[in-house]
């Protein structure tokens, strides 16, 4: 079945097309350069021969019935708004509410409602989001996934249903592997600098667990976000089909449009630093929470500060001192980060 005609035009399908490499095996993958270079890439047709892009090419109702065949019979969250929201899960008009629900049903039952309305011209909306694929369809990696493991690199399955819905743009703090296995997605990328220009909405509530854009990419109003006009300069697109991936650098906000009336994609969340390092995002909070409001020159200083130990070159705050003398301005390991978070843990919990 072909892909429905968008109701409104999107602003942003004549960005600068990303990268696109041709050939690329699964049990080839270039990660170490894509890590290195820290640039979005399209691996073209690098998942061509997964079972359920297979089968989705003979039919939707093919695809479904083989989802299903790997079903658990788990109930899965799901996000579920009226036609009146256009396929995009996003807020109301103030931005204290969002503008769909969150339900859980089994996944056979969420198929059931996207096949009910393949033809309606503005379905309404049902979108799996990020459901881990060994839980609630085990053995479906198997024959449709990356061997990441392979590389050394631990990163569960995840798996995104849904009909025609429209991710806002957003960022993620690990690397994004994700591939297009039924439908067609078209993707509209952001470096990270440009997140003023972005116009970022709240951290709470949000559509999907983080911050997203509040521009309208189908209708942009210039006037109340004049810079977005400078984003749109630095747009990366792509349009990907069934059996194509494309890496998203960590960090790299990235906009997402399902064209079809079903689309299943598979990805994969990684960190490139160890595991006994945290999230950068609970300090990101933390600095909101201690620095943000400080006057001005008190600001000025701690800037200074955070410079000099956390954003400058990670060897220069120690450089002076013995090595045996460096303890947290030497680099963290895994019995630093343990002490280093009871000691946040007893801080805070004063």
């Amino acid at each position: 079945m072909p892909p429905r005609c968008q109701a409104r035009t999107d602003a942003v399908a004549e960005g600068t097309p990303i990268r696109i490499l041709e050939g690329i095996r699964a049990d080839a993958l270039p990660l170490e350069m894509l890590l290195a270079e820290g640039e979005p890439v399209v691996l073209k047709g690098i998942a061509r021969e997964a079972g359920l892009v297979q089968a989705g090419a003979h039919s939707v109702h093919d695809a479904m019935t083989y989802l299903r065949r790997f079903d658990a019979g788990m109930p899965v969250q799901y996000s579920f708004g009226g036609p009146g929201i256009g396929s995009r899960p996003f807020y109301n008009e103030d931005f204290t509410r969002l503008n769909f629900e969150v339900r859980r049903a089994p996944l056979a039952e969420v198929l059931d409602g996207i096949a009910d309305h393949l033809d309606d011209p503005q379905p309404p909306t049902y979108y799996v989001a990020s459901l881990l694929v060994e839980r609630a369809l085990p053995g479906f990696a198997q024959d449709n996934g990356l061997p990441l493991a392979a590389y050394g690199i631990n990163a569960p399955a995840s798996i995104w249903i849904g009909n025609g819905v429209v991710a806002s743009c957003h960022f993620d703090a690990p690397q994004n592997l994700a591939c297009c296995l039924v439908g067609s997605r078209r993707f509209t990328l952001f470096p990270p600098e440009q997140i003023d220009n972005l116009y970022p909405g709240p951290f709470d509530p949000t559509p999907g667990g983080q911050v997203v854009s509040t521009v309208d990419f189908d209708a942009p109003d210039f006037d109340r976000h004049p810079r977005f006009r400078d984003a749109l300069a630095t747009a990366r697109t792509a349009l990907l089909e069934p059996g194509d991936a494309i890496f998203i650098p960590s960090m790299w906000w990235h906009h997402v449009r399902s064209l079809a009336p079903f689309n299943v994609l598979l990805n994969y969340w990684w960190r490139s630093s160890p595991a006994f390092l945290s999230s950068p995002l609970p300090a990101l909070h933390h600095a909101m929470w201690t620095l943000r409001d400080l006057p001005a020159r008190e600001k000025q200083a701690w800037a200074k500060l955070f410079e000099y130990y956390v954003f400058g070159d990670a060897g220069q705050a120690g450089a002076h001192l013995p090595e045996q003398a460096r303890d947290l301005l030497a680099p963290i390991d895994e019995t630093q980060a343990r002490r280093i978070r009871a000691m946040l843990l007893n801080r805070l919990n004063r």
